[in-house]
């Protein structure tokens, strides 16, 4: 993979990188793939998948988080990174971000840690822990997750990790209409976009979700 194809591929979905940003990318995606012949990081492994499964997948939430946050600086933790999606491309897309990358694996941690150092990402911050006993000295104004658990689960177990204006971002595929229901009391959708990935075959979904308080 290169890093013109990363570029090519971010264009597509509104995201502008720099020369920098689209190697960082491209390494980071190298870099997963070395670790994943020991680790078994992901299921995924050819570079045309990860580029479009992994790296796209996650740079497709990018423009609608600027619009949301009004590309302000901003707190954001990835709960159950796994090898750092969406996280680590949201890390290298947006340096303002301050970007948290908690796992409870440690294989996982120790990769997170492995890929901040040798891509620079001094806004990334790596926590191997359980997000059940996580405990952030400040909320974060955003929290993300990649397929990280039912939507109810997920919003029940990091309430208390999110700022009061603060919001969830949900990346989701087509099953999550039954999840709906799962929502706590005083949760709502703020916003149900679908997402469209250059090359991917699959119908994915960006769930806003806020307090209704």
């Amino acid at each position: 993979m290169t890093a013109a194809e990363v570029a090519t591929g971010a264009r597509a979905l509104g995201v502008e990188l720099s020369a920098e940003q689209a190697g960082q990318l491209a390494s980071y995606a190298g870099l997963l793939q070395r670790w994943n012949t020991v680790y078994n990081l992901t299921a995924i492994d050819a570079a045309s998948d990860v580029l479009t499964h992994h790296l796209l997948d996650s740079l497709s939430i990018v423009t609608h988080l600027f619009r949301k946050l009004d590309r302000q600086e901003a707190s954001v933790i990835d709960v159950g990174s796994g090898g750092g999606l969406p996280g680590i491309p949201l890390a290298i897309t947006a340096p303002s971000l301050r970007v948290t990358l908690l796992d409870k694996v440690g294989k996982k941690a120790a990769f997170l840690l492995q890929a901040k150092v040798e891509l620079g990402l001094a806004n990334v911050e790596v926590v191997q822990s359980r997000v059940e006993d996580y405990r952030p000295a400040q909320p974060f104004d955003v929290i993300v997750s990649r397929a990280f658990a039912a939507l109810g689960d997920f919003v029940a177990l990091t309430d208390r990790l999110l700022a009061p204006r603060g919001f969830w971002a949900a990346m989701k595929g087509p099953a999550v209409d039954g999840e709906l229901a799962g929502l706590p009391a005083g949760i709502r959708v703020a916003e149900d976009i679908p997402l469209t990935v250059p090359g991917l075959d699959a119908e994915r979904r960006l769930l806003i979700l806020q307090r209704t308080s």
